[in-house]
């Protein structure tokens, strides 16, 4: 048994694996089974504790990386971490406007959300397994992602101002057109059932609550084309790409009750990110022109917290009168 967990996969022990998919399924569970049992509306003050909770752990975690594997990849851990939570806000608002669109009451939004972070963990590790034997076997492919990630940030900033607009997604249209669905909530199922009008029987039928999953979880596919390239921009070590990645989505559900209460709060924030895509994918071609084996780790984390925090001072500034009125 020793030696079946000292085995490498993808680079890394399997023990290492375990233990950290461990403590995953052991938060998990807490957060379900224990704090929200039961179904409740979760306030602003206890959605930033528990941000902060996670946040401290993803931190922590880091921390272990440093001190066992060493300071380059702790560094890049704790930056893939700062890079994904960042992203990720820009989904919580993505996010608020589809529980928007399908009047999802607050006090099953957590429930979705849950659901939704289950089928993102799995669908990260398919992504990112994907992309590191990608990278493995051709390492020209970072390149493409170093441009594609600039390409991404140049649009992001030139569309920042366009909403994303629920009723047109081509995924919608096409579940309506393939299920019975209705509009009628059915407390927190995502499955109700209602008499067939053409054939009298009962059947099955997709409620807000499904759609709403489904199109969080198309939302995140869009999300993870740009966050997996851009956090294999900074190391192709599958490890820290996936813990960080997943740490950082963990705290997703606890961060959208406190964020979605003040989305007008952080509007230039989308051209904050769409700037840190075009750095992350610079830094490739950038380390290339200097002729260095690879951008500086604790550089890259510096400029990553220079650009977030002009990014949240500004908008913050710019939207102060919005609060005092």
């Amino acid at each position: 048994m020793p030696e079946l967990l000292s085995l490498l996969f993808l680079g890394t022990p399997v023990w290492m694996w375990l233990a950290f998919l461990g403590i995953v399924a052991t938060l998990l569970i807490l957060d379900l089974g224990v704090l929200h049992r039961g179904q409740r509306e979760i306030g602003v003050r206890e959605s930033l504790a528990l941000s902060a909770a996670y946040i401290t752990l993803g931190l922590a975690f880091g921390g272990w990386i440093w001190w066992y594997i060493g300071p380059t990849a702790g560094l890049n851990y704790v930056t893939g971490f700062v890079i994904e939570k960042s992203l990720a806000m820009d989904n919580v608002f993505i996010i608020a406007m589809i529980f928007g669109y399908f009047a999802i009451p607050r006090i099953h939004q957590h429930r979705v959300l849950f659901w939704g972070i289950l089928g993102v963990i799995v669908l990260r590790a398919v992504m990112i397994g994907f992309g590191a034997a990608l990278v493995d076997r051709f390492e020209w492919v970072l390149y493409v992602f170093a441009a594609f990630l600039v390409f991404t940030g140049i649009k992001m900033w030139l569309t920042a101002d366009t909403e994303y607009n629920v009723a047109s997604s081509p995924v919608l249209r096409w579940v309506r057109q393939r299920m019975p669905v209705t509009d009628q909530l059915h407390g927190e199922r995502f499955w109700g059932k209602e008499q067939d009008p053409a054939t009298g029987r009962m059947r099955r039928i997709a409620t807000p609550l499904l759609l709403a999953l489904v199109m969080i979880e198309c939302a995140d596919v869009i999300f993870a084309v740009d966050s997996v390239p851009a956090i294999f921009a900074i190391t192709t070590d599958p490890f820290i790409v996936y813990t960080s990645n997943i740490f950082a989505i963990l705290g997703l559900r606890a961060l959208y009750f406190a964020l979605a209460a003040m989305v007008d709060r952080f509007h230039y924030l989308k051209y904050a990110l769409a700037a840190l895509l075009v750095f992350i994918g610079s830094k490739i071609f950038v380390a290339d022109i200097f002729g260095l084996a690879k951008f500086p780790p604790a550089a890259s984390l510096a400029v990553t917290f220079a650009i977030l925090g002009c990014g949240v001072g500004w908008s913050l500034w710019k939207t102060r009168a919005a609060v005092s009125a």
